[in-house]
């Protein structure tokens, strides 16, 4: 067992003693590169003046961004020195990891924590059969496949991933962390175990709060049969009805304060010795976790992502949401997962995503090889934790969960094929449309965060790409803060559609920009960081208007994939809204959350249908008012 504290390059040895095409190109890829002061400067102030109270407010920034260069100047050098002393790494990275999330004292859930809720199975029984339910055959073709997968990353024959025509290579880091893993609660500062999974061959199972525990792949790491994995997966759903509704649900410790969960669970090992201390071991090492909410049929979006982000105020208990990975199976067969975030981000998971739902429960029962020969599903070993008062934690769970509102949107008026004949970045127009419609929810821009994964670079994760720039200002204003109706004026709709252009092309520059990791927003916490104890800081840190636009109003993420149907995360401020989206060929969807309080989920979700809705008018008026060639 390897203990991390959030620093790549501990675990980096692991890389080479695995090897196989996932690691082989880690050691040519290049490190992350630092901006220079200018350029970052320069790149941000356009993110920043918009969201100005007034014209003092602005000229006070821009006289900041003035002496940033030469105020900055030694920190920059202290950044550089850092690049260099952390050597086949990122400067970033041991920052990132523990200042962003191990040493973050909020519950995982809601506020690290993410989820996708995968496509129905079309392939289940149409009606429930007597002997399993749906949500556990749901479940054994998903562990199947988790086996086959796990095998590949275990290994290291899992090709390692390459974007783009030129097939750039992406660091391979975070799959270490993906099975096998757990987060440990610590005082201050958490850590991350990672298991052998030569040594370690078991799921985990929650069923009714319990927790079980059976091998589910053999000698050779392969998957034990289908029908095996069926009837295992069936005797814990049977257990937990045996009466284990008296025992704690010590799933609720994982999903409080930081601080409290790391004073229980040395409270749990004081009071239980070593057979506790055991129990969680096994629980911890297991190659994931498979959660059956067996009382739970939910059928809308809505319903099953609720479930899936945090299993709501019925299934809550049934989670442990320090493990890497959960796949959470319902009874009527729907399906996804939740992952934990601190060292591993999401764009690996989705590969493992795309992997498991690639084939259906009907396929795998037709290839999967007899069950005969193995032991008995009795062989299955419920995990006894010792009993423990977790009321407390219960009541801060429900208050949590209880504050938030989640709203699904569906849009079926268009999407990214309508949108590239329009001439447009999907991505890019879909972010305009979320910017015209928080301006007429808040009656203001707010600060605007879209995860850009940057790891093409060694340990590289993600930067911040600002969708808040002159053009898009200039855009959600002219559209005002209702529609106007004045679509048929082709002056008026001719500027608002040049508007438009323009802020799609910003927002792509942007983008790119931060792809090469030359965004602002890291090299700015670098620099930060980089001040020492009783220095004074460059103006432009503690400037007002600086902090308004990395406060994230808007926390936005793009993510499409054919076989999920909606996926999402927590707002990260108080005052703002989590805006997960898809862009699909014929669709859109929005998975929009907030403080329940705030009333806005709802409202965005309309107003974002009317923005999309009126920009696909100026366009299809635009096109249809064009002259057509007669030849």
């Amino acid at each position: 067992m390897l203990e991390s504290h959030g620093d790549y390059r501990a675990e980096a040895p692991l890389e080479s003693h695995i090897g196989g095409p996932l690691y082989s190109q880690q050691s040519s890829l290049p490190r992350l590169p630092i901006p220079s002061l200018k350029e970052t400067v320069d790149k941000f102030l356009p993110t920043a003046l918009p969201l100005a109270k007034d014209e003092e407010e602005k000229n006070s920034l821009i006289k900041a961004a003035d002496k940033f260069v030469s105020e900055a100047a030694e920190l920059q050098k202290r950044l550089e020195q850092r690049r260099e002393e952390m050597g086949d790494s990122s400067w970033l990275q041991l920052w990132w990891n523990t200042l962003g999330y191990l040493q973050v004292r909020d519950p995982v859930v809601v506020n690290v924590s993410y989820f996708f809720q995968f496509s129905d199975d079309g392939t289940l029984p149409y009606e429930q059969p007597s002997n399993k339910s749906l949500g556990v055959l749901r479940a054994s073709s998903l562990l199947y496949s988790s086996a086959q997968y796990r095998k590949l990353v275990a290994t290291g024959t899992l090709p390692h991933e390459a974007i783009g025509k030129a097939k750039t290579p992406l660091c391979s880091a975070a799959y270490k962390y993906m099975f096998n893993a757990c987060r440990i609660p610590r005082k201050e500062q958490d850590t991350y175990r990672i298991y052998d999974p030569a040594l370690n061959k078991h799921v985990i199972v929650a069923c009714g709060g319990q927790f079980y525990s059976f091998d589910f792949v053999d000698e050779n790491g392969d998957p034990l049969p289908l029908t095996v994995l069926e009837d295992r997966l069936q005797r814990c759903e049977e257990l937990s009805k045996g009466g284990g509704s008296k025992l704690p649900f010590l799933g609720y410790l994982t999903s409080d304060d930081r601080d409290k969960g790391a004073e229980a669970r040395d409270e749990l090992i004081r009071i239980g010795g070593q057979k506790m201390e055991k129990a969680l071991e096994i629980l911890e090492s297991g190659a994931l976790l498979i959660c059956l909410d067996a009382n739970e049929e939910p059928t809308s979006k809505k319903q099953v992502s609720e479930i899936m982000w945090t299993g709501g105020l019925t299934c809550g208990h049934n989670r442990w949401h320090d493990k890497s990975i959960q796949i959470i199976c319902t009874n009527n067969g729907k399906a996804g997962m939740a992952g934990e975030h601190s060292m591993m981000d999401g764009m690996p998971v989705v590969g493992y995503c795309d992997f498991i739902t690639k084939k259906t429960y009907g396929e795998l029962a037709a290839e999967s090889a007899s069950g005969q020969g193995h032991e008995s599903a009795e062989k299955n070993m419920p995990l006894t934790l010792q009993l423990f008062n977790q009321t407390t934690a219960k009541a801060n769970f429900d208050k949590l969960i209880s504050a938030h509102d989640m709203k699904t949107q569906s849009f079926q008026g268009y999407g990214a094929s309508a949108i590239k004949k329009m001439g447009y970045s999907p991505d890019a127009y879909v972010q305009m449309a979320m910017q015209l419609a928080t301006y007429r929810l808040w009656k203001e821009q707010g600060g605007t965060y879209e995860a850009t994964q940057v790891r093409p670079f060694l340990h590289g994760r993600t930067e911040t790409t600002r969708t808040v720039s002159p053009a898009s200002e200039a855009f959600i204003k002219t559209m005002g803060l209702r529609p106007k109706r004045d679509e048929m004026d082709a002056t008026k709709r001719k500027e608002k559609l040049t508007l438009l252009q323009e802020a799609v092309a910003s927002h792509v520059k942007y983008i790119g920009g931060a792809a090469k990791a030359m965004g602002v927003d890291r090299h700015l916490l670098g620099l930060a960081l980089s001040v020492k104890q009783g220095e004074t800081a460059p103006d432009l840190f503690s400037h007002p208007l600086t902090a308004r636009s990395k406060t994230w109003r808007v926390s936005t993420s793009h993510l499409t994939h054919p076989r999920f149907d909606s996926w999402g995360y927590g707002e990260v401020v108080p005052n703002g809204v989590g805006l997960a989206y898809s862009v699909h060929p014929n669709s859109c969807m929005f998975c929009i959350t907030a403080l329940k309080e705030t009333g806005w989920p709802e409202r965005l979700s309309y107003l974002l249908e009317e923005a999309l809705l009126e920009m696909q008018a100026l366009n299809e008026l635009e096109m249809a008012a064009a002259p057509t060639s007669k030849l």
